[in-house]
């Protein structure tokens, strides 16, 4: 049994599952699917093809799977499709995908999205992710597992943001950000590794170490990218935290790298 308002509005052809909370004002569409323990605060819209996991909380004010902020879109039919446990916090906007991409808007499990944060089409966000308060993920964007994205912080469309990688607040990113790493605002560098989050996810002092090291690869100015990589995989074979990095830097992309100051200045001169 799902306890549903009676000021709440459910469309004929919406798949409610069971022991499902939706609160007053709510309005469902008729492509919708809310799974088993779902609940929806209150004066939350899900509309479109979308499907939302179990256990995942919708706060008030939120707009999920309405069409996508996009000029070339002409309705096409494309998805959202939401995962499990994930919180999503008041004023919230989540988009489908397009016939740009891949028709598909994906959010992982165990994510929360803070006040007024905004998921756009055809992004794929991972597991154990944050979005604070106002950040905005472009179109297309990739953002990888236990990413943490501070308040008002923008990332650029086809941007990739790899694992436990953390944007600081008011960060205006505009290039691929490598897995592990930190970023701070102003302009966006790579101000060293995600040393404290690493650590609580339980990585060992030998993984970090490694990590350590290829980051000092990665940026050394004597080379470039490309020969680092290279370096890289011949140094740590069998590293698994490399493996995730190396897979990162060599997925295609239309956007450059983030990179720590020192060589920024340095190629820059």
């Amino acid at each position: 049994m799902s306890n549903i308002h009676n000021t709440a509005i459910i469309e004929t052809g919406a798949h409610i599952g069971s022991n499902v909370n939706i609160g007053p004002y709510c309005v469902v569409g008729k492509n919708v699917t809310l799974r088993d323990n779902v609940t929806l605060k209150s004066h939350v819209v899900v509309e479109g093809d979308t499907k939302v996991g179990k256990n995942t909380i919708i706060y008030p004010f939120a707009s999920i799977g309405h069409a996508p902020q996009d000029l070339k879109f002409s309705g096409e039919k494309s998805e959202l499709i939401i995962g499990e446990n994930n919180i999503i916090r008041e004023y919230v906007t989540m988009n489908p995908g397009t016939a740009g991409d891949i028709m598909k808007t994906i959010v992982g499990d165990n994510c929360l999205f803070m006040m007024s944060s905004h998921v756009a089409h055809d992004c794929i966000v991972g597991n154990n992710v944050i979005l604070a308060n106002n950040a905005t993920l472009g179109g297309h964007v990739k953002v990888g597992d236990f990413v943490i994205i501070g308040g008002l912080s923008a990332v650029h469309q086809f941007v990739s943001i790899g694992d436990y990688a953390m944007i600081g607040g008011m960060s205006g990113i505009s290039k691929n950000v490598p897995p592990y790493s930190m970023i701070v605002p102003e302009y966006p560098f790579i101000e060293g590794l995600n040393l404290v989050g690493l650590k609580r996810k339980g990585f060992s002092k030998d993984e970090i170490r490694d990590i350590s090291k290829a980051y000092e690869l990665l940026f050394d100015v004597s080379r470039t990218i490309n020969e680092s990589i290279q370096e890289i995989e011949k140094t740590f074979q069998g590293s698994k935290a490399i493996e995730r990095m190396l897979s990162f830097l060599k997925a295609e992309s239309t956007r450059g790298l983030t990179t720590p100051r020192h060589y920024h200045d340095k190629v820059k001169s």
